[in-house]
């Protein structure tokens, strides 16, 4: 009988999140194949194999699943229906593709969390500037307006703050081309995220609760354990735990929430992959969830997901364009708890994820202090 150890896994995507999961696939021995359009991508050193190609080719996906005994992917906004060939085919895919395509479109997913008592904001699809006008009575101003598809930290969406505005958003988020969606403002107390992951046999494994923290939309700093009550804390895994079932997900999911001030939570958006607000896990929890998404993938056990001490994660944005150059690692890496992790992106970007570091301690505030250090001496730069 083949061992799951000889299972051959396809990723498409070769990014910070891919290399991460080939990490943790490599310490038990799977050959990992990989699809990126950029031969530099930061999985290209570690991959068995890289195809270079786009993550909506049809035939470069094909080819991924030609090598691979199981294929699985690090980014939502790829090619579902070629997903779906590869699946009859005979090539299992996970998570699966019927529940890829409902969550790439964020009307879609959130209209399936409210079929299933999700808690939601109130949503409405919108197709033209009138329709957003309507929706500006109904729910009243600030109201989030969406790109239904292909949004990503922060891009994608717009923050109406009144009628004024409606001309604005519209064509900021391309309505006359892309459909568009608008949700009610919540009045939340602070960003929440769970990851959870799913086995092929149904056995679910659930993270503590994180704390996420943005600047200008883009995540720059996770906490473990989440400042919120024990109720909202239950709720939140909870929530998490349904969303596994009703998405019947295969791998790691990561359901972003808000914290209401009013109590409880509200989901704002599902990823079905591994997430950037779960990074804490490789040093902050016994399994972390790139290893818990590639066991669930492969049909192994689900390994634990308690948190060993309080932990903070902070990202590291590029600063100006040009080839990469990291400073500072010394003085991180003198600082005890902390860990230091570079994607290997030849280019740096302002605001480009470039790296991260995590910081365990016996208390959040020492976590929180040393992570600050940490974050201010460390800087990537263009060369």
């Amino acid at each position: 009988m083949k061992s799951p150890l000889q299972t051959k896994i396809g990723i498409v995507g070769g990014g910070q999140l891919g290399k991460m999961m080939i990490l943790e696939a490599k310490k038990m021995g799977f050959v990992v194949n990989v699809l990126d359009p950029d031969a530099n991508c930061p999985s290209s050193s570690i991959s068995d194999t890289l195809i270079v190609g786009s993550l909506k080719c049809r035939d470069s996906i094909l080819k991924l699943a030609e090598i691979s005994d199981i294929v699985t992917y690090e980014i939502e906004h790829i090619n579902v229906q070629a997903l779906y060939e590869v699946e009859k085919n005979g090539t299992p895919v996970y998570p699966t593709p019927a529940s890829l395509e409902v969550i790439q479109n964020k009307l879609t997913q959130k209209l399936k969390l409210q079929e299933k008592g999700v808690p939601v904001p109130r949503l409405l699809a919108v197709n033209s500037e009138a329709d957003l006008v309507e929706a500006g009575k109904k729910f009243g101003y600030p109201m989030m307006v969406k790109a239904c598809l292909g949004g990503y930290d922060g891009k994608g969406n717009h923050l109406l703050k009144s009628e004024d505005g409606v001309a604005e958003a519209f064509a900021a988020l391309g309505g006359d081309k892309n459909p568009l969606m608008v949700e009610e403002f919540v009045d939340f107390d602070i960003e929440i995220s769970v990851l959870a992951t799913r086995g092929r046999n149904g056995d679910i494994a659930v993270y503590p609760v994180a704390q996420n923290n943005h600047k200008d939309e883009v995540l720059d700093e996770t906490r473990v354990p989440a400042n919120i009550s024990d109720e909202v804390t239950k709720q939140a895994m909870d929530v998490a735990r349904q969303v596994m079932e009703i998405f019947e997900g295969v791998g790691m999911f990561c359901v972003e929430m808000f914290s209401l001030r009013s109590g409880g939570v509200s989901v704002n958006e599902i990823a079905p992959r591994p997430h950037n607000s779960g990074h804490y896990t490789i040093e902050g929890t016994a399994c972390s969830q790139f290893m818990n998404h590639i066991r669930a993938v492969a049909g192994l056990p689900l390994g634990c997901t308690k948190l060993i001490k309080p932990t903070v994660m902070r990202n590291i944005l590029g600063e100006a364009d040009g080839k990469a150059i990291v400073t500072g690692v010394e003085d991180v890496l003198a600082i005890p708890g902390a860990a230091l992790h570079i994607y290997g992106k030849v280019e740096v970007k302002p605001k480009r994820k470039m790296g991260h570091i995590t910081v365990t301690a016996d208390t959040l505030e020492d976590a929180l202090d040393k992570a600050e250090k940490a974050h201010s001496a460390l800087k990537i730069i263009g060369g």
